[in-house]
């Protein structure tokens, strides 16, 4: 009868113990943007007259998505609700309306941008006067980190620069020394040479010769459109390949007159991400983006991952939803983002690129990891 009746004050206790326990505090909303171009010309995928697809490319929002998803469990730590709200305009202009609509609707400030330099550097032009946060996570200009950088542009997907030096710590350690150069008509094909060319200079690679190419098949342009004619004249120890289209320099490994490597948009490559990658987690990381999109992530699907976990670490640290607590703790030496490359990633205070390694790789591995020890 004792044991009955203490059983009994023990279960009154738990029931009025669980009447009385606070209930728990409603979460507080964290939206964060996301904007992109409609008609971007760098999803417009051209195809050759046969119908191959060329270096096709998918937007990155998948990315983004699948952080929002992981970010669950963190959000209960804090009592945030991460949330991704998706925006899409024709113009920068629109874009910055945009931006306007969420700010007054729903008070974001961290807005993920995935769009070409012209586009990013007008945003940004169009919102200096207001309390957010853009993260580019696709263009790799070297002007938006330089001439055109911004105070409140943070730059996920790596720059040129890094990618070249990247390569060229590879090359030099390899001993390949001496670089021939091909490079193609567009302006982004110059703009990746000019970077190769500033890398080279700082870590010691000689550049021996450059040849312009062109694509045809015209007798007349013979020594611009013959791979064999434009590869035989000096030597070289490996050839840096400027082609940011595909359309001429998937043509150029085995067409060398010389058995020499390739490198740069062709064979060997740096990157942010690859989908071999095989240590610090990374398996995992691609399998679940795997299962979410139903392809390979990439460079700027990284870089939106990135971006968002750098934003929910900020946020579930400070404890705060508030825009400038978050701003300055993202910015701070104390950010401690686990990109699954190994190492500690963070924002470079001067130009607020992310620190962080390039992964070096060919079609279907990685071979090297910069900065090289």
């Amino acid at each position: 009868m004792t044991e009955g009746r203490s059983l009994l004050r023990l279960l009154a206790a738990a029931v009025l113990a669980f009447i009385a326990w606070p209930a728990a505090a409603e979460q507080a909303a964290f939206p964060i943007g996301y904007l992109e171009i409609a008609g971007d010309a760098r999803y417009q995928t051209p195809r050759t007259y046969t119908g191959v697809r060329l270096k096709p490319r998918a937007r990155p929002a998948d990315g983004a998505r699948l952080a929002i998803r992981e970010s669950r469990i963190f959000a209960r730590v804090a009592n945030l609700a991460f949330t991704l709200e998706r925006a899409r305009a024709r113009t920068a202009a629109d874009l910055v309306a945009e931006i306007g609509r969420l700010q007054a609707r729903s008070g974001v400030g961290f807005f993920l941008i995935d769009a070409e330099a012209s586009v990013i550097d007008a945003v940004a032009e169009g919102t200096k006067a207001r309390d957010l946060l853009l993260f580019n996570v696709s263009e790799s200009s070297d002007s938006l980190r330089g001439a055109r950088c911004r105070p409140h542009v943070m730059h996920v997907i790596p720059s040129h620069a890094m990618l070249t030096d990247a390569l060229v710590q590879y090359l030099a350690a390899r001993s390949w020394r001496r670089v021939l150069v091909l490079e193609g008509p567009l302006p982004a094909d110059s703009a990746l040479t000019r970077s190769f060319e500033n890398s080279a200079r700082r870590f010691g690679v000689r550049i021996v010769g450059r040849r312009d190419f062109v694509l045809g098949n015209d007798p007349r342009e013979r020594e611009r459109n013959n791979i064999a004619l434009m590869t035989a004249l000096g030597d070289y120890d490996v050839l840096f390949l400027a082609d940011t289209d595909g359309e001429f320099g998937r043509y150029v490994p085995f067409q060398t007159s010389r058995p020499r490597p390739v490198a740069g948009t062709e064979g060997l490559i740096a990157g942010a991400w690859h989908w071999t990658w095989e240590r610090h987690g990374a398996p995992q990381l691609n399998q679940r983006f795997d299962r979410l999109a139903g392809r390979r992530m990439g460079d700027a699907d990284w870089a939106a991952w990135a971006a968002v976990r750098a934003i929910v670490e900020a946020a579930v640290r400070v404890k705060s939803a508030d825009f400038r607590t978050v701003a300055a703790y993202l910015k701070s030496p104390d950010l401690v983002l686990d990109g699954y490359k190994g190492t500690r990633l963070g924002f470079r205070p001067w130009d607020n690129q992310l620190r962080q390694p390039i992964l070096l790789h060919t079609h279907n591995a990685v071979v090297g990891r910069a900065p090289i020890a």
